[in-house]
């Protein structure tokens, strides 16, 4: 089997966000990715890759966005697996190496050389609980893996009332993979970590 191509249960195929997969990333967020959240429409997956003590994340506009996610995609500095019915992508998880996301910059910790971030979900929405975000954290886990780190974490806030606001993941979803909570933070999240 192709090393970028993930084995699923299900009708569905995993692929990590490749250069050429691009134009299919662009179609899904430009789309209906968010057609319950429309609000959140405007991120591409940008918020946690940058800086926020340097750049003011909410003056960000859906076309500075859309231009950084072409620009991280080319350049390899952004990751993450589209999920697939067929040739339509109905699902996103935003999986990368810790030094990747600048948005945890302030939380800094010692391991992070060795860590991948889990940080996002999107499902379309008739596809959700169908085992669309099972297979993507399967496969972000097999490709964070595959890139040599050794620990996973994410960042679920089990008191999230809305499924948009379950975008980092369900706990449930996490615990049920194998992870364990590491610890909670001051704004409403709980850290899981696996070893890879």
């Amino acid at each position: 089997m192709p090393e970028d191509r993930h084995p699923l249960e299900g009708p569905w195929t995993v692929h990590p966000l490749s250069p050429g997969r691009l134009a299919d990333y662009l179609r899904f967020f430009d789309g209906d990715a968010f057609a319950d959240n429309p609000r959140w429409s405007s991120c591409y997956c940008q918020c946690f890759y940058e800086d926020h003590t340097r750049v003011a994340w909410n003056d960000r506009t859906a076309s500075e966005n859309r231009a950084m996610a072409c620009t991280r995609v080319a350049e390899e500095t952004m990751q993450g697996y589209l999920a697939y019915a067929g040739d339509e992508v109905v699902g996103w998880c935003n999986a990368a190496p810790r030094k990747m996301v600048h948005a945890l910059d302030d939380e800094p910790v010692a391991d992070a050389e060795v860590v991948g971030s889990i940080t996002c979900f999107v499902v379309r929405p008739q596809f959700r609980r169908q085992g669309i975000a099972r297979a993507l954290l399967v496969a972000a886990c097999d490709g964070l893996r595959r890139h040599g780190l050794r620990i996973v974490e994410a960042y679920p806030r089990p008191n999230a009332a809305t499924a948009a606001a379950q975008h980092f993941g369900p706990l449930s979803l996490y615990l049920s993979n194998g992870f364990a909570i590491d610890h909670a933070d001051d704004d409403g999240s709980v850290v899981v970590r696996k070893a890879l």
